[in-house]
C-alpha cells in the first residue's frame, strides 16, 4: 500500500521531516516515490510546506495519510 508518511532528517535532537509518498513496505527513512513537502516542528510557529495539487492528486490514486501527516495537510488547509 503506498502511504503518505514523515521521513526524518535533521541531527540528533534537532529534527526535521519531509513528507513523502512511500510503499509501506519499505522503511522510515529509506526509498521513497515523492516528496510532495516539509515539515520543520523546531521553529516557532511550525513550518509546514506542501504541494497540494500533489497531495490531492497521491490521496485520490489511493495514497492513505498516517494520523501525523492528515493533521498536517488539515493545518496547512490542503484536506
Amino acid at each position: 500500500m503506498v502511504k503518505i508518511r514523515l521521513r526524518r532528517m535533521g541531527a540528533k535532537k534537532a529534527p526535521f521531516y519531509r513528507i513523502v509518498v512511500a510503499d509501506s513496505r519499505f522503511p522510515r527513512d529509506g526509498r521513497f516515490i515523492e516528496e510532495i513537502g516539509t515539515y520543520d516542528p523546531r521553529k516557532e510557529p511550525s513550518e509546514i510546506k506542501v504541494d497540494g495539487e500533489r497531495a490531492k492528486d497521491w490521496i485520490k490514486n489511493g495514497a492513505q495519510p498516517t494520523d501525523t501527516v492528515k493533521t498536517l495537510l488539515k493545518k496547512a488547509g490542503v484536506l
